[in-house]
């Protein structure tokens, strides 16, 4: 194995990412830089099912990237710790926990499609993370690839500068080769035949002889990269209008490349570059750029730092479950250093832990390492409670001595110390779950490890939300789409061998009544040689304006008040509260009613129990004279959605009953806020998604209830009944 030395000069490692819409090509590229690197000795292909990082078999058997898998490998004399992300937007949360402790990315295109819609989500994200990037648009020899297309839209959809580093030799089919405009250099690739590994290519100065067309666009395209870089680089602008400015062929390779290296780190502007990595061109310079534009650990500022000074700081971001193992969390170390066999703080959890071994990833194999030097990435082994998003640092006294130091740079500003820890712990922002189902264990007996699971997919998955419906008794998963709960559904079953019943969500709905009502009614038993005599009189009427709750309100008339002990208030009340956790319709809850008893006459050995009884027996009546009206849960929804499919989604919306409150601008989308029902909602994470091309992006939020009319309450009633 290659790793024969951990310890890398800080400058001289590279945390970066690589992210993309589905099939752009991220894994193949991944699994392209493994094997020039050496890691690997065979090339892996995505379609086979045996590339590096995507070791779970549901990724191997579909294609895809569900997991972030991270790999770390050597490139002349650099430490590229790289993470291959997801596509899907299911997995969004996945690249969203990379990219926090990411220092650069790759963004992958699809030379032939440009940015598609996760292209412009993943971006988005690196935005807000403001992580230094570099384009590559691979599948150049794809048919219909185009190179100043790929290039336009990142300039129209992206909203931002691509310098072209490099340029095409050919496009689709005769795409062979690529010239890198700023040493004006070809790099073409001979394959001898189709198992040619690419490793071999002819690095030469492009000459005017050898293309004259190529030639002229080149220097073209180099002296539209040097405008661009003087623009937006003061010191290199300098150096154009001085010495260089009566002939730009002489600026130096080096002073160029530095330039774009300032711009890239400012994220002013992006360097563009392409090539084929299913066809094994054009990765090596890939590799270069990133060791040559993106930023060291050190280049980075990250303000928490200043108050740890050289004590430990490290950020988990990711946790995995080994069946041997147990918990394997991946942790971003960012000042300090971490060694085996230590005991850690953890601050969000407020715990010590011990760490029993550190680990380097390699997807799914891992090599032991003797410590963990700052800007690098790790597995660690033994931490218990750390989750995604917790800060792990030495001890409580290097906590509080940080706390301390914030105060301190505060300029003596009061600040409580949970304002302090929250400047400390910058976590995982993770979305809110819009796919609900409900999920059932084969048997009772199962019910326990079917929690265990769950629990531990949670620690591995914060985007997995899971709770106990209190109304239906079901236990409900909360997602971010359909693929996201079939991969879990597909992992308890083969990782924890569960065999579980996935459903429709139940909907929670309530019952009220609609008019007042009055009812009277008489229990008379014998039981053994007590006489059990009881008879109520009872009013219900609707509330009207006030909060929507299940617990009535219950009324004595002044004559009743006056004789009643204690002990029967709380006998009529018991039946009352009983009588309206079951309604009389479909058996849901009763909200909204206030309850008058109106006379209450009870022999003197009547048991409470039978008092009870009777009251709800009562209350039972009187619903029915009453009329039962149900209630659906309503959802605040609120779509963002581009311009272009904002009709669409509308009258999709229309047609489950949503009244659309209002339309905002929100940069170049739109944001609808709409009411819709619950039960409009099944599914239509993916309807939205179909609709907008994957663009999309939803929030939904219980509102409050509302009235079923006629038709749909009868319809309701026929489903329940079986007969529809």
């Amino acid at each position: 194995m290659l790793f024969i030395c951990n310890v890398f000069a800080l400058c001289r490692i590279r945390n970066i990412g690589i992210m993309a819409h589905i099939d752009a090509g991220k894994t193949t590229t991944t699994e392209r830089m493994l094997y020039y690197s050496g890691y690997i000795r065979t090339l892996g292909d995505v379609d086979d099912g045996d590339t590096v990082t995507d070791f779970m078999v549901q990724e191997r058997e579909r294609g895809i990237t569900i997991q972030s898998a991270a790999v770390t490998f050597d490139w002349k004399d650099y430490r590229i710790n790289l993470i291959d992300t997801p596509g899907h937007v299911d997995f969004t949360v996945e690249v969203e926990r990379c990219l926090r402790v990411l220092d650069g990315a790759v963004a992958v295109f699809d030379a032939a499609a440009g940015v598609e819609a996760q292209t412009l989500t993943v971006w988005r994200q690196a935005d807000k993370h403001q992580i230094p990037r570099i384009c590559f648009l691979n599948k150049m020899d794809k048919n219909r690839a185009s190179f100043t297309y790929a290039v336009e839209s990142i300039k129209q959809k992206l909203k931002t500068k691509p310098l072209l580093l490099q340029f095409p030799i050919g496009e689709a089919k005769t795409f062979r080769g690529l010239v890198d405009v700023v040493t004006k250099e070809q790099i073409i690739w001979k394959p001898t035949s189709d198992l040619d590994d690419g490793k071999n290519f002819e690095q030469k100065p492009l000459r005017e002889a050898d293309d004259s067309n190529l030639f002229q666009e080149v220097q073209d395209a180099r002296n539209t990269l040097i405008e661009q870089v003087a623009d937006l680089d003061d010191e290199f602008a300098e150096l154009v209008l001085g010495e260089y400015s009566e002939n730009f062929d002489l600026i130096p390779a080096d002073k160029l490349q530095s330039a774009i290296r300032r711009i890239t780190l400012a994220q002013k502007a992006v360097p563009v570059l392409c090539g084929s990595a299913l066809k094994n061109k054009g990765v090596q310079p890939l590799l270069d750029a990133i060791t040559m534009y993106l930023p060291a650990p050190n280049e980075r500022s990250y303000e928490f730092l200043q108050w740890y000074k050289d004590d430990l700081c490290a950020l988990a971001f990711k946790v995995l479950h080994d069946k041997c193992r147990g918990p394997l969390v991946f942790v971003r170390v960012y000042s300090g250093s971490l060694k085996p066999q230590s005991a850690v703080y953890n601050i969000n959890k407020s715990c010590t832990e011990r760490m029993s071994r550190l680990l380097l990833p390699f997807a799914d194999q891992q090599i032991e390492i003797p410590s963990l030097m700052p800007g690098n990435i790790a597995l660690t082994v033994g931490l218990k409670q750390s989750a995604t998003g917790d800060t792990i640092v030495s001890s409580k006294a290097s906590a509080v001595a940080a706390v301390r130091r914030a105060g301190r740079d505060a300029g003596g500003e009061k600040r409580s110390t949970s304002d302090i820890e929250s400047l400390l712990l910058a976590g995982v922002e993770i979305p809110d779950p819009v796919f609900f189902c409900t999920i059932e264990p084969p048997s009772m007996a199962k019910q326990q490890e079917l929690d265990n699971a769950l629990s531990c997919l949670q620690r591995e998955d914060p985007s997995l939300k899971v709770k106990l419906d209190p109304d239906t008794g079901q236990t409900i998963l909360c997602g971010m789409g359909e693929l996201h709960i079939e991969i879990i559904h597909d992992r308890i079953k083969r990782e924890y061998g569960i065999e579980t019943y996935l459903g429709p969500l139940q909907i929670a709905y309530r019952e009220t009544i609609l008019n007042a009502a009055q009812s009277t009614d008489t229990l008379d038993k014998t039981v053994g040689d007590k006489r059990h005599l009881v008879t109520a009189e009872l009013e219900v009427r609707p509330r009207l304006g006030e909060r929507a709750t299940t617990k009535p309100v219950i009324e004595y008339a002044a004559s009743v008040i006056e004789a009643l002990p204690q002990e029967l208030q709380e006998a009529i009340e018991n039946g009352i509260t009983n009588s309206c956790i079951q309604g009389p319709l479909l058996g849901f809850p009763v909200q909204d009613i206030d309850v008058t008893v109106q006379s209450l006459t009870v022999h003197p050995d009547t048991s409470h129990t039978m008092i009870s009884a009777c009251v709800s027996r009562c209350m039972q009546k009187a619903f029915k004279k009453a009329g039962i009206q149900i209630l659906e849960p309503l959802m605040n929804i609120e779509i963002t959605v581009s311009e272009d499919h904002l009709s669409a989604a509308l009258a999709d919306l229309a047609q489950r009953r949503g009244t659309i409150q209002e339309i905002q601008s929100r940069q170049d989308n739109r944001v609808v806020v709409a009411a819709v029902p619950l039960a409009e909602t099944m599914g239509y994470s993916t309807v939205l998604r179909t609709l907008t091309s994957g663009s999309a992006t939803f929030t939904l939020e219980l509102a409050s209830y509302q009235a079923l009319n006629s038709q749909e309450q009868s319809a309701l009633l026929q489903r329940r009944m079986g007969l529809v």
